[in-house]
C-alpha cells in the first residue's frame, strides 16, 4: 500500500539505493571481525550504559578514568547514552566523546569504537544554548513535511558535529490516547499523517550516506503499542486487537522501514498481556519476517529487567535477559549496572542461549557501527557545524509559525487591533520550560536555569512588538508561583486594556512525572480564566500544552483560541506574530480535541461509536462532538473548494485514483491551507472507520486567486486488515471528501 506522496517515494528509493551499494562491504568486514571477537567481546556489544556509569559520583560532566575503563576494557561495553542531569557544551560532549573513544579503540583488544547515542527529539536539546524547535504534535499541525525534514536535517548535523551518530527519534506512536503522558512527542492520531512525517524525518536523517558527519542513524520507536496504555498512564499494559495493530499501530514502522531506518527501540509496556520485550511474536516473526527490519532492536530504559521487577513474566533476573535476547533484542539500556553483561555471559557459558544467536545481534551492532564510518573515525568532527543560530532560529520560527493552530475567532478578536493594550495573565504568559517541556536541555525539560537567557517568554515577546508600556503583567517565570493565579488585581487592572490574554496549560514535564488523572484542565487555572471573563473584556486564550485540556466550561465566553502546543525556542516570538496580524495562522489539529474529559473519540472512529440514543429509541448520529475536530484550524482569510473529480468513477483494486479539486482564497490576506483528501468506506467486513486521512497538501495562495490541487492515491489504499489479518481491497462504494465536496467512487 502507499501512503506518501511523491517526494518521500522518492526518498525512500534513494535509502533503498543507499543501503544495497554500502551492505556487501561492511557485511564482510563485520564477519571478518566476528570471527576474531571473544564472546565477552561480543555480550559486551550489546550491552548499553548511561554516562552515569563512566563520571565521577559527584560531577555532572567529568570521566572518572576508573569506571570509564571498567566500563570499555573489563566488560566490553558497545553503547553509551544520555547526559547526566544538564546538557553540555559542543566543547565538553568533544572532551568526552573523545576520551571515551580513544580507551575504545586504542586501549582495547577489539579495537571496537563506541556507538554512543542521545534523544535529540526536537532538535539538538541536549546542547547548550542550541535552538529547539517544535515537538512533534505541532510539527504536525503544520501538515508540511518539509519542515519536518529540515529541522531533521539541522539535528543530524548539530547533534553529529558533537560526535554523536545515534539520534532515538523519531517517535512513531499514534497519539489515540490525550491522557497519556508522552502524547507531545507523538504526530497525532492519524496513521496517514504519522507515517508521512515520521517517514520525512528518518530520511533527512540518515540521508543517503550514514558516514557523513550530516548524517546519524534514526531510531523508530516505540515498537509497539506503545502509545495507547487502556489506563493513559505511562508504561502501563495495552489491550489492542490484532486487526487494529496491524492496520493503525504498525503502519508507521513498516513506512519507517521503507524509509530507512537503521534502528528502532521498543515499547515498555505490554500488548495484550505479553510485555513486548519479551514478545517473540512482535519482535521476530512482525518486526523481521513481516517488516523486513535488518537493523539493530534496543531495549528502552531498564526494560530488560522489569520482565521480572514489573511485569512479573520473568522469575530472575537472568530469567529477563534469556527471554529478551530469545524475543529479539539485540541491544539492553542496561542502564546503570552490568547485571546484564553478566547474566547474558552465563547464559552462552552454561548453553542456554546460543553464540550463534549473539551472533546474529552483533552482526546488526558491527553493521550499523561500520556504516556510520565509525572504524574509520569514531571522533568528533574537527570542522565547525555548518549552521549557525541564525540560520537554526529562522527555520525553527518558519515550522513555528506554521504549527499555530487558530482554533476560534469570534467576532474577528483576532488579529489585535494596532495599538492594543493588553492585560497579559497565566501561568505560562511569562514562563519558559511550559513553551519546550520534555527532552530540552534537561530530561524534564523544567529547569528555568538550563535556558539560554535569550529565550523569550511571550510576556518579553509582546512587550517587544508592542511596547513594555502596553503590556501590563504581573506573571512570574516559575509556572506554579502563586503570583499567576491570583485573581484579586485583575478587575482594577483590567480597565486601562483593551483585551486580556490568558496563557495557559500544562507545565513542562517528560514520561512518568508528566501522568494525570484528569483531563481537565487545572482548577486554579479555571478560576483565573473566570476571573478574566467576569471583567468583560474581550479574552484571547493561549495554549501551551503537550495534549488537549479540556476547558469547555470556559470557552464559550472566550473570543479568541490558539493553541500553541509546545513551540519551543521561537515560540513566544511566533505567538505574538500570529496574534498581532504579522503572520497569517495556517496551522490544523493533528488530534481530535475533546469536550468532555470521558469523551475521546477519535476522528476515524468507527459509525457505530457516532450513534447516540438520548431519548429511547431515537437514534442519533451525534457522539463525535469534540471541542474541535481532527484537521479544525481557522485563517486570517477566507478558503473555498470547489469543482472536485475523479479521473473515472470505476477502479480495478490495482488502479490508481486521481483526484482534484480548485482551491480559491476568497479573503483579503495572503495565507496557506492544507488541503486534505479523505475516504469514506460505506460498507466492509470490518466494520468501517467513518472516515480516513488519505493525502493532504500545503498550498499557499493570494487573495483572490485560485489553484488547482492533485492527489494520487492507489485503489489498494482503500484496504483494511480483516479478520484473518490479511489486508484486503473490497468491492463497493466509497466517498473520498475534500472540504465541502465530495466524489462517490466504486471498487469492482
Amino acid at each position: 500500500m502507499r501512503y506518501f506522496i511523491p517526494l518521500i517515494l522518492v526518498a525512500v528509493l534513494l535509502q533503498s539505493c543507499k543501503t544495497e551499494t554500502s551492505s556487501s562491504d561492511s557485511d564482510q568486514r563485520v564477519e571478518t571481525l566476528l570471527a576474531k571477537m571473544t564472546i565477552e567481546e561480543k555480550v559486551g556489544q550489546m550491552t548499553q550504559v548511561t554516562i552515569d556509569m563512566i563520571l565521577q559520583n559527584d560531577k555532572l560532566d567529568e570521566i572518572d578514568e576508573r569506571k570509564l575503563k571498567a566500563a570499555i576494557l573489563e566488560k566490553k561495553v558497545g553503547s553509551i547514552l544520555n547526559v547526566k542531569g544538564q546538557a553540555y557544551s559542543r566543547e565538553k560532549w568533544h572532551e568526552i566523546i573523545t576520551r571515551i573513544q580513544d580507551v575504545a579503540t586504542k586501549e582495547s583488544t577489539s579495537g571496537i569504537p563506541v556507538l554512543y547515542g542521545i534523544d535529540a527529539i526536537h532538535g539538538s536539546n541536549y546542547l547548550t544554548g542550541s535552538v529547539l524547535f517544535p515537538h512533534n504534535i505541532g510539527m504536525a499541525a503544520t501538515r508540511n513535511p518539509a519542515l519536518v525534514s529540515n529541522a531533521a536535517s539541522i539535528t543530524a548535523k548539530e547533534t553529529r558535529s558533537l560526535g554523536i551518530p545515534w539520534n532515538f527519534d523519531p517517535v512513531l506512536d499514534l497519539g489515540r490516547q490525550p491522557l497519556w503522558s508522552r502524547f507531545e512527542e507523538t504526530f497525532g492520531e492519524d496513521v496517514y499523517l504519522v507515517s508521512t512525517m515520521g517517514a520525512a524525518a528518518i530520511s533527512a536523517y540518515e540521508g543517503d550516506d550514514l558516514s557523513s558527519p550530516n548524517n546519524v542513524a534514526s531510531t523508530m520507536k516505540h515498537f509497539l503499542g506503545y502509545s495507547h496504555p487502556a489506563s493513559g498512564k505511562d508504561r502501563t499494559p495495552a489491550y489492542i486487537p490484532n486487526n487494529m495493530l496491524q492496520e493503525f499501530y504498525l503502519v508507521p514502522f513498516r513506512k519507517a522501514v521503507e524509509a530507512g531506518a537503521s534502528t528502532v527501540m521498543i515499547n515498555s509496556g505490554e500488548v495484550n498481556g505479553v510485555p513486548v520485550h519479551a514478545s517473540k511474536y512482535l519482535l521476530t516473526t512482525v518486526l523481521r519476517d513481516q517488516l523486513n527490519f535488518k537493523g539493530v532492536a534496543v531495549s528502552d530504559w531498564e526494560d530488560v529487567i522489569r520482565l521480572h521487577t514489573r511485569h512479573r513474566v520473568a522469575d530472575s533476573p537472568k530469567e529477563a535477559v534469556r527471554m529478551a535476547i530469545e524475543a529479539g533484542i539485540d541491544m539492553s539500556m542496561v542502564p546503570l549496572d552490568y547485571s546484564f553483561y553478566d547474566l547474558l555471559l552465563e547464559l552462552v557459558k552454561d548453553g542456554t542461549i546460543s553464540e550463534e544467536r549473539i551472533n546474529l545481534s552483533v552482526r546488526r551492532i558491527l553493521k550499523l557501527k561500520f556504516d556510520l564510518g565509525l572504524f574509520n573515525n569514531p571522533y568528533p568532527p574537527t570542522q565547525k557545524v555548518l549552521m549557525s543560530n541564525n540560520t537554526t532560529e529562522e527555520a525553527a520560527l518558519a515550522a513555528t509559525l506554521e504549527s499555530l493552530t487558530l482554533l476560534k475567532n469570534q467576532d474577528n478578536i483576532l488579529p489585535m487591533k494596532e495599538g492594543a493594550k493588553i492585560l497579559l495573565a497565566g501561568p505560562a504568559a511569562n514562563n519558559v520550560t511550559a513553551l519546550h517541556s520534555s527532552w530540552s536541555y534537561t530530561w524534564q525539560g523544567n529547569d528555568d536555569r538550563a535556558y539560554p537567557s535569550t529565550t523569550l517568554t511571550i510576556k518579553e515577546a509582546f512587550e517587544k512588538e508592542l511596547g513594555a508600556e502596553n503590556v501590563f503583567s504581573k506573571s512570574t517565570r516559575g509556572f506554579q508561583d502563586v503570583e499567576n493565579y491570583t485573581t484579586d488585581w485583575i478587575l482594577a487592572a483590567a480597565k486601562g486594556v483593551d483585551c486580556i490574554v490568558l496563557c495557559l496549560g500544562e507545565q513542562a514535564y517528560a514520561e512518568g512525572p508528566g501522568v494525570i488523572d484528569d483531563l481537565t484542565l487545572d482548577e486554579n487555572q479555571i478560576q483565573l480564566a473566570e476571573a478574566a471573563i467576569a471583567t468583560g473584556k474581550p479574552i484571547i486564550l493561549v495554549l501551551v500544552e503537550g495534549r488537549p485540556r479540556i476547558i469547555s466550561m470556559i470557552e464559550p465566553d472566550i473570543k479568541g483560541i490558539l493553541m500553541a502546543y509546545r513551540p519551543s525556542t521561537m515560540g513566544a516570538t511566533a505567538i505574538v506574530q500570529v496574534l498581532t496580524g504579522v503572520y497569517n495562522p495556517n496551522g490544523i489539529l493533528p488530534f481530535t480535541y475533546p469536550k468532555k474529559s470521558g469523551d475521546l473519540l477519535t476522528y476515524d472512529h468507527k459509525y457505530s461509536e457516532g450513534v447516540r440514543e438520548d431519548v429511547p429509541n431515537v437514534y442519533g448520529n451525534g457522539a463525535y462532538r469534540p471541542q474541535w475536530p481532527f484537521g479544525h484550524g481557522l485563517s486570517y482569510t477566507k478558503f473555498e473548494f470547489a469543482g472536485m473529480k475523479t479521473d473515472k468513477n470505476t477502479y480495478q483494486p490495482t488502479d490508481s485514483i486521481r483526484v482534484s479539486v480548485q482551491i480559491k482564497n476568497s479573503g483579503d490576506k495572503e495565507g496557506k491551507a492544507s488541503v486534505e483528501l479523505y475516504s469514506q468506506d460505506l460498507y466492509s467486513t470490518i466494520t468501517p472507520s467513518f472516515k480516513r486521512l488519505r493525502g493532504f497538501n500545503k498550498v499557499s495562495l493570494k487573495s483572490g486567486n485560485s489553484q488547482e490541487v492533485n492527489f494520487v492515491i492507489l485503489a489498494s489504499d482503500l484496504a483494511f486488515v480483516n479478520e484473518q489479518g490479511e489486508w484486503v481491497t473490497e468491492a463497493g462504494d466509497f466517498n473520498l471528501l475534500i472540504g465541502n465536496q465530495s466524489v462517490m467512487v466504486r471498487i469492482q
